[in-house]
């Protein structure tokens, strides 16, 4: 089971980040998953529609999304991974209009599996280091 999880979550990175496949979302979501800490500490995004609002969001915003695995553990049907991302803000979004600039941030998933879907996501990562990234000149 391990083994089946870890590719879900290559395959949740690769296909929903870094190709922004929303059918991906759709397959792979749990109908009553639920992932918390994303795009805000507290936020909980409930099914794959309320995923799909915030990601068609964070696409808005940013192009060239790329995230790698930097660390992937796994036991049972829970999975942790640790990754950095990049990007170029080439959209308005986050409250000040779009700078151009290429971001980069890293962060940390812990994710529940059950029957190949994720059913919880807690993320954990560093927006302040990239917002400020972004504002510096």
């Amino acid at each position: 089971m391990s083994e089946q999880n870890k590719a879900l979550a290559r395959r949740w990175f690769e296909e929903v980040w870094n190709q922004g496949s929303e059918s991906t979302i759709d397959e792979l979501f749990h109908p009553q998953g639920k992932a918390y800490g994303f795009p805000e500490p507290e936020s909980v995004l409930i099914g794959p529609e309320g995923f799909k609002t915030i990601h068609r969001q964070f696409h808005k915003a940013f192009g060239d999304i790329h995230i790698d695995i930097d660390d992937l553990l796994s036991e049972g049907d829970r999975v942790a991974i640790r990754w950095t991302c990049t990007m170029i803000h080439n959209g308005d979004g986050l409250g000040f209009p779009a700078t151009g600039k290429k971001a980069n941030f890293s962060g940390s998933s812990f994710i529940n599996c059950r029957d190949g879907k994720l059913t919880e996501g807690w993320n954990f990562m560093d927006l302040t280091k990239m917002t400020l990234q972004l504002q510096n000149k």
